[in-house]
């Protein structure tokens, strides 16, 4: 299955139904009066987060979603149905934008969120509304509501622990489909992923989700290239695995490593600030005093943490997922912490406002 992680779409509510006028007319039954009843409620527009999905695959070959029209009212004071809702089905890390491209309307992260995105029209009323003492036989209904519409973009972002990140041919595929059962393209010559990949990765008797960004170029946060399209994937992992080709030498390794560090840092988001591990990567491929020359060439550069690593022979893989798998837990316990104090500041801001309104509350 083709990866696609952004759409356009629009979007319409149902109209609601119209409302009747109608008489009761039945034999030995004098003065019957109004009895048309209301329209019925248009569908409504609802995205729904769900488990399962991985792509946006299913909106490039459908765009419109339009949900059903209330149905009318009739007589016998007889009430329209509802419409039908349009349920958009959306992977886990899909925003909504709206046409702009810009004014975020709903970000899904959790299986199970939803949010109603258009109303249906409200159904028009009935002549049974409008009777009175001086109308006993009004002639008047109220026409459906109408529906709502507009254009939309879903754009999915990645939920992974770890995100690999590097110039293209820094080995990031080959990685991946060793250290997880993902099969991504790759082969003996240079080339670059197009489309993220994700794969579930075990060390030490648990596991984490990874990654695989496609080769970011230098201009990227400006479209360069495969440009900013999927830096955004990279928001939402704990924690990055930098790879660089130790084959390009020390001054290359330096270059190649800025230039991703610069690039993370222009595209913000807050990537500048997320943790790092960097690895150099196709060490079986280098002598060991290259290797050394490129390592110190990092240290220069201000890269901490800094792993030797082969994905197809092996060497370095098992300490390399074992740091990664320290940072992501660290940051799963800050983030367990930072939700767990923002609820009891939440808690305590209620009771506080619950106390004051019962002594504000008069005696009886």
């Amino acid at each position: 299955m083709k990866f696609l992680d952004q759409a356009k779409v629009y979007l319409r509510s149902g109209d609601g139904g119209n409302g009747c006028v109608s008489f009761r007319r039945e034999a030995n039954v004098p003065r019957g009066g109004p009895d048309g009843g209301d329209g019925g409620r248009g569908g409504d527009v609802v995205a729904v987060c769900v488990d399962g999905l991985n792509t946006l695959i299913d909106y490039r070959y459908r765009q419109h979603f339009k949900a059903d029209r209330g149905t009318d009212g009739m007589g016998k004071a007889r009430y329209g149905g509802g419409g039908k809702e349009s349920i958009l089905e959306l992977p886990v890390g899909t925003q909504v934008f709206a046409e702009d491209g810009e004014t975020l309307i709903a970000d899904l992260t959790k299986v199970g969120e939803q949010i109603t995105l258009l109303e249906g029209g409200q159904g028009g009323r009935g002549n049974i509304h409008f009777k009175s003492s001086t109308n006993q036989a009004p002639r008047r209904a109220d026409t459906g509501g109408e529906a709502q519409e507009m254009w939309v973009w879903l754009r999915l972002k990645l939920i992974a622990d770890a995100g690999l990140v590097g110039l293209p041919n820094a080995g990031k595929s080959t990685l991946l489909s060793v250290v997880s059962a993902a099969q991504p393209k790759i082969a003996d010559y240079p080339f670059t992923t197009l489309y993220p990949g994700l794969g579930v990765v075990e060390s030490d008797d648990r596991a984490f989700v990874m990654a695989d960004i496609p080769g970011i170029i230098e201009g990227a946060h400006d479209g360069k290239g495969l440009g900013d399209r999927f830096l955004g994937h990279v928001e939402r992992c704990r924690v990055l695995l930098h790879l660089v080709d130790v084959t390009a030498g020390p001054e290359g390794v330096a270059e190649a490593y800025g230039t991703i560090c610069e690039e993370l840092a222009a595209y913000g988001g807050g990537l500048a600030d997320k943790k790092v591990v960097v690895a150099l990567s196709k060490c079986d491929s280098a002598l060991p005093e290259d290797i050394a020359l490129c390592r110190s060439a990092l240290t220069e550069q201000g890269a901490e943490d800094i792993h030797e690593i082969s994905a197809i022979a092996g060497d370095g893989m098992t300490e390399t997922l074992r740091a990664l798998c320290r940072v992501i837990d660290a940051e799963a316990e800050a983030e367990k912490a930072e939700t767990e104090k923002a609820a009891a500041e939440t808690a305590e801001t209620e009771a506080v406002e619950d106390a004051a309104g019962d002594i504000a509350e008069p005696v009886q």
